[in-house]
């Protein structure tokens, strides 16, 4: 072999693979799919017969889960797409800074501070006012693809 018996291999790290493959004929709606390169929902999908060139088509219509943005792919149903690998989390809400930074506990007991609440959001305008009464909020963080953002928040009732 080689003199270099003591070579090391770092570990890959979850960013490594975003999204696994499927195939465009097994999509339904409800299902989550890269569309122009955005992670969507599907909610319209519709499939063409064979035409001359022998490929049946999916037309399908999908909503950034992150911005609700509309995109729509046609594709033919043979050929494979990319499906994210997507992820809730809850979080304590800690505090949230004047510049709408949240600091959120997470369960190994480390705080998470680099999300932000959006302005003009009546969900982030609702957090706002519930922390502002001193109530203990759980804050459900969607991320895909590297995203990530806080889509609701609930009262924890336990807590007090």
């Amino acid at each position: 072999m080689s003199d270099d018996e003591d070579t090391t291999f770092e570990s890959a790290n979850a960013d490594s693979s975003l999204t696994k493959p499927i195939k465009a004929g097994a999509i339904k709606k409800g299902t989550h799919v890269v569309l122009k390169g955005k992670p969507c929902k599907i909610v319209e999908y519709t499939t063409s017969k064979t035409g001359k060139h022998g490929h049946a088509k999916a037309r399908m219509v999908g909503i950034d889960i992150f911005t609700d943005q509309k995109y729509v792919e046609i594709s033919p149903t043979s050929h494979n797409m990319e499906e994210p690998f997507i992820d809730r989390k809850e979080y304590q809400l800690l505090n949230i800074a004047e510049d709408g930074y949240v600091s959120l506990l997470k369960e190994d007991g480390t705080t998470k501070e680099d999300l932000k609440l959006v302005a003009d959001d009546p969900e982030s305008e609702e957090i706002r006012t519930k922390f502002g009464e001193g109530k203990t909020l759980q804050l459900t963080v969607l991320s895909a693809m590297g995203i990530e953002k806080i889509i609701k928040h609930k009262e924890d009732r336990d807590a007090a």
